[in-house]
């Protein structure tokens, strides 16, 4: 399966790397490895797993069959359902008592997702951090300030022991109490930031509120993932904490925080540490496999977990592999930053729409803040969609009150209208609203509120 020809078999680095014996690896030795290790989990699972066992029988595939990676595309498709009716134990593929953690997702809609990790799971995890923070231009010595929530979403510990295993000092804040923490970042002096963009922007704004300059923190490096964000929420990002904000992509599932991670000299497209993840992008309709450069769904199989690992799992994200080489001296392969998660896209009165493209608009208006909720209702028997966002603080002084803005108000309003009618096709009730009046975000942010099915 080697969709990757052009990608040159060695370059020379130009960039700190936590592994670069791995990181540069030759394709044709990686691939290798990768066959090696795709074998390895297909028997692993095959043997220990009853549901996986079932599932490739059905499918006429067995350990040995498999002989190359294109062998990957017999192999079924798991999905989050899979975990769910396996509940909690199902799918494990280890004995229990070898089980070091458990993690589990929010469980929003339904019962939890439960992962689970061995001790040399917990290593590997802590190796694709401290590689994913590495590419970030962390250096061994920097100060961390984590954002990421503790307990059992992922991102928090993910980061904090790949962060210490690369040699950093952690300040596991986890998220809320952003006057204290922007007291943290002044006193501890980090020089890098670990957070969803939500909650960075979210950080920016409290030290505006605090009569705070960006100046006074010595923050660089922004790490920055957990929820789908916008070319425009990074330059804003970027702009009002004078940092570099870099994607990092994961997903609990698999292993958490530290599947692929931009790296700062290139800035376009997250590494995947391919000698643990296996990656496809599929037809999210017909499940069939697309070649690099087009967007579909990213699929994803584990080649190195003991504990839980999955097979072709159906991530829900939408993306696309960037083949062509790296500045940055490394081989593996890109993918594009996430655009949007299917299970967030909306159908509005026959128009399906994605929270992201309405940010991306919205972001081009320099009147509007990055702040904006997208509520929908019904009206008799018609989808309603209100698309609610704060105008600047720069606006309203212009103004001099937010009610005396009223003729701008209006004409801006159908501007908004007209903008998002002509881009996205749909109709909306626009709604701007003053500085401050959407909750902030202390994790991943809250955009769509959606109410017609309540």
């Amino acid at each position: 399966m080697d969709h990757f020809p052009n990608v040159p078999t060695l370059v020379q680095p130009k960039a700190f790397m936590w592994n670069s014996k791995l990181e540069r690896m030759p394709r044709t030795e990686l691939e290798a490895l990768q066959l090696t290790r795709l074998q390895q989990v297909v028997e692993h699972v095959f043997h220990k797993v009853p549901f996986f066992k079932q599932q490739l029988k059905n499918s006429g595939v067995t350990p040995e069959s498999i002989k190359c990676l294109a062998d990957i595309h017999r192999i079924p498709f798991t999905y989050k359902s899979n975990l769910r009716d396996h509940y909690p134990y199902g799918l494990l593929a280890v004995a229990l008592p070898e089980i070091r953690r458990l993690h589990a997702s929010s469980g929003t809609r339904g019962k939890p997702t439960i992962v689970a990790y061995t001790k040399n799971d917990l290593e590997i995890w802590a190796e694709v951090c401290a590689r994913s923070l590495a590419a970030a231009g962390v250096e061994p010595g920097d100060i961390i300030h984590n954002s990421y929530g503790y307990g059992l979403f992922t991102g928090g510990l993910g980061i904090h022991y790949g962060a210490e295993k690369l040699g950093t000092t952690v300040v596991p804040a986890s998220g809320g109490k952003s006057q204290q923490q922007v007291l943290l970042l002044q006193d501890l002096g980090a020089r890098v930031l670990c957070s969803t963009p939500s909650y960075a922007l979210n950080l920016a704004y409290t030290l505006e509120e605090m009569g705070l300059s960006c100046n006074s923190i010595k923050l660089e490096i922004g790490v920055l993932g957990a929820e789908p964000w916008s070319e425009a929420l990074r330059q804003q990002i970027e702009q009002k904490l004078n940092i570099t904000a870099l994607d990092i992509y994961g997903l609990s599932e698999i292993i958490g925080p530290g599947i692929s991670m931009e790296c700062k000299e290139g800035k376009n497209g997250l590494h995947i540490w391919e000698d643990h993840f296996l990656a496809e992008i599929v037809d999210p309709v017909s499940g069939e496999p697309l070649p690099p450069g087009n967007e579909g769904e990213l699929v994803l199989t584990n080649l190195s977990k003991e504990a839980l690992p999955l097979l072709r799992y159906r991530t829900g994200d939408l993306s696309m592999l960037l083949p062509d080489p790296c500045v940055c001296g490394r081989t593996m392969v890109r993918m594009q930053r996430v655009r949007a998660r299917l299970d967030d896209m909306l159908i509005v009165r026959g128009v399906n729409l994605y929270p992201s493209e309405v940010e991306s608009l919205l972001l081009e208006i320099e009147e509007l803040a990055p702040h904006y909720q997208l509520l929908i209702d019904k009206d008799k028997a018609l989808d309603k969609l209100e698309v609610q966002v704060e105008v600047t603080d720069n606006i309203v002084t212009r103004w001099g009150t937010f009610e005396d803005g009223h003729l701008e108000l209006r004409a801006l309003t159908n501007k908004i209208t007209t903008i998002l009618k002509e881009t996205l096709g749909l109709t909306a009730q626009v709604t701007l609203l003053p500085p401050k009046s959407i909750a902030r975000s202390e994790g991943k942010a809250v955009r769509v509120i959606d109410r017609r099915y309540n």
